[in-house]
């Protein structure tokens, strides 16, 4: 049986193989049982409610600052994009009405 260095650990500390990877002698294999299927709990809904108000109080939220700065730097990132897409558009079509008039 091929299997690396890790896998032979691994394999010896659960008794499955001896020192040389063989498969060891005369130890019973356990036979799987079927996992058994979890029980669907449904919660209603003001533990839902309580639940997600206490999964919102962890939130790291942002401060009215940041909030502001974040919203000013997409606003220029926007300007900034659609200005040189404008751009591009308007010198590539300058470029083939040239070629084709």
């Amino acid at each position: 049986m091929a299997m690396n260095r890790q896998m032979k650990r691994m394999l010896q500390k659960q008794g499955d193989v001896d020192r040389d990877g063989a498969p060891a002698p005369g130890r019973p294999r356990q036979q799987q049982r079927p996992a058994s299927r979890p029980t669907k709990e449904r919660t209603g809904p003001r533990q839902y409610v309580h639940e997600v108000r206490g999964e919102l109080r962890k939130v790291a939220w942002p401060t009215r600052d940041e909030v502001i700065h974040y919203s000013i730097i997409v606003f220029v990132s926007l300007v900034v994009l659609t200005a040189l897409i404008f751009g591009l558009d308007f010198g590539f079509a300058k470029a083939v009405f040239f070629l084709f008039d």
